[in-house]
């Protein structure tokens, strides 16, 4: 019995210290979208959920986060974009797309493990001039990549 009583404790103070996760708690992706501005090329990332944070940096090339492998996609240089807490587990579009702009001409996921959501965008140009915001009613993460 006290044996019993000991593993009640040690799971009770196990799940105060460690938060349940729920899928409010962090964004989903649903969709992602390409479209061609005058002055420059946007891609959209539809997101419900939680707004996670969220970074944009520029990459060599991409590579996948599990094992470190080049993942084949078209641009001279990448912008890699980085939300957290986030998942891809809804999206059921592709993961590796080639959009025919000619500033953002891939996007292509690098990560999508553990509430950590990457993904690259390949650009056709070198020192990507790009602006990444969140949009609103409905949540979205929008990257604009000038010409």
């Amino acid at each position: 019995m006290k044996r019993i009583a000991a593993a009640l404790i040690a799971a009770g103070m196990a799940l105060s210290v460690v938060p349940a996760a729920s899928a409010a708690d962090h964004a989903q992706l649903t969709n992602v979208r390409t479209e061609r501005q005058p002055t420059f090329d946007r891609v959209v990332f539809d997101l419900t959920g939680g707004k996670p944070q969220d970074s944009v940096q520029p990459i060599a090339e991409p590579v996948s986060c599990g094992s470190g492998k080049p993942i084949a996609a078209k641009g001279v240089e990448f912008l890699e974009v980085r939300l957290q807490p986030a998942d891809g587990h809804s999206y059921t579009g592709p993961r590796n797309i080639t959009t025919g702009l000619g500033t953002a001409q891939s996007v292509v996921f690098t990560c999508d493990f553990e509430a950590d959501l990457s993904i690259a965008i390949g650009v056709g140009h070198r020192n990507a001039t790009y602006e990444a915001y969140f949009l609103d009613n409905p949540l979205r993460y929008v990257v604009d990549i000038k010409h």
